[in-house]
């Protein structure tokens, strides 16, 4: 078996001519995206390989999937079928049975330097990555884990992340992101992983995604995060508008986040909250009452920029598209952007989406600061004007990956 990680290397012509088993993996919605015409050069390579997709976003695209050539669709906890395939077995399809792990071998990947690092003050960290659970016990509409997972979630074993962990950090890492789609979908088991962690290697750093709701109900478990070492938590607010919220099916409002904020800086623990700043339900003075709420939360240079630049995705599958307003405003499903496209009711609202997403991607071309962009965006949407002081409020060290996330 062999591995290409296109993130980070070169496409290889002779490692796809010799496969008899080709298999894609696809996260995300941009891998998913990047992956369509990869699929298609390899076709054309090697006609004759059986071709795999697996990851969330398979089952997802199932029907373009198989209109390229895939023979099979793997989505939730695929290593099972996958090795059978690779035996020359036959697969039944999608499953979420428990299964019983391996340390990952990450061996034929490139050096383990290539990938993210953390920025903490003038620390540059390697970054480890590993789950310690996957799937998610919640059915927020516009999450793409919930058409595979179905509310469940599915533990791997603690020695398994530990074991996982500790190569890693032979191999250099300093830092370890669970990528967990929610760290405390089962908090005893997320904390005996990281206590266990600290205790063998009390120099390393951590991080998580969390819910704003599990923040809530696990507030006693806040402080030990922050001992055991936890720099930040990363939770998806999405919106400070409660009329949203409610849309998404969040299970959460805007005072909870406020709250959630309120505990994690009394834990002495950093949060960065992410948004989907653009939804149907979006209008201009909602928008900006999100920039005055970063501004006097002073949570300005929590939010990587682009989280105020990002648009609802309508995927397939969607539980969004439960919602009679939202299939009113969609379109029929684009197979090259993977979404079925939409339109606000507002056109100001889309004007201004569009607006923002190109200056902060030319402002992040530049290298601008998170501050700086902010400045720009809030002119954009003729926000109220930034205080008198914006420039001399202190800002604390906020610890970050140099490489974007993305809900």
């Amino acid at each position: 078996m062999r591995c290409i990680d296109l993130a980070v290397e070169a496409f290889s012509a002779a490692r796809v001519q010799s496969a008899d088993l080709i298999a894609f993996y696809l996260p995300m919605h941009t891998a998913t995206r990047l992956a369509l015409p990869v699929i298609e050069r390899v076709k054309r390579l090697n006609p004759a390989a059986r071709l795999v997709c697996y990851g969330l976003y398979a089952p997802l695209n199932s029907y373009l999937l198989r209109g390229l050539g895939v023979e099979a669709i793997l989505g939730g906890e695929f290593e099972l079928s996958l090795a059978k395939l690779a035996r020359g077995e036959q697969v039944s399809g999608d499953s979420i049975d428990r299964l019983e792990f391996i340390r990952p071998d990450r061996s034929d990947l490139p050096d383990a330097a290539s990938y993210a690092h953390l920025h903490h003050g003038d620390e540059r960290k390697q970054v480890a990555y590993t789950e310690a659970s996957r799937g998610c016990k919640h059915l927020c509409r516009h999450c793409p884990v919930v058409p595979v997972y179905q509310g469940h979630f599915r533990v791997v074993q603690r020695e398994v992340v530990l074991e996982d962990i500790r190569s890693q950090i032979a191999a250099g890492a300093r830092h370890v992101t669970f990528g967990d789609p929610d760290f405390f979908n089962g908090p005893t088991h997320a904390m005996k992983i990281v206590e266990a962690l600290h205790a063998e290697f009390p120099e390393i750093t951590y991080d998580a995604t969390i819910k704003v709701e599990h923040l809530l109900k696990h507030r006693d478990l806040l402080r030990p995060l922050r001992d055991t070492g936890c720099l930040f938590v990363t939770s998806a607010v999405e919106s400070v508008d409660d009329r949203v919220l409610l849309k998404l099916e969040k299970n959460h409002t805007r005072r909870d986040f406020f709250e959630a904020l309120a505990l994690a800086r009394k834990a002495d623990l950093t949060l960065q909250p992410t948004f989907i700043a653009f939804t149907p339900w979006t209008t201009i003075e909602g928008y900006r009452d999100l920039l005055n709420v970063l501004i006097d939360l002073e949570l300005v240079e929590n939010v990587g920029s682009v989280q105020l630049a990002l648009r609802l995705l309508v995927t397939s599958g969607s539980r969004l598209l439960e919602l009679d307003d939202v299939r009113e405003i969609v379109g029929a499903f684009d197979l090259k952007s993977l979404v079925y496209p939409w339109v606000h009711p507002d056109p100001e609202v889309d004007g201004l989406t569009h607006r923002v997403f190109r200056r902060v991607h030319e402002l992040q071309k530049q290298g601008r600061s998170r501050t700086a962009i902010f400045r720009e965006i809030v002119a954009l949407a003729g926000a109220q004007p930034l205080p008198d002081n914006f420039d001399l409020m202190p800002r604390a060290t906020i610890p970050y990956l140099d490489e974007p996330w993305y809900c």
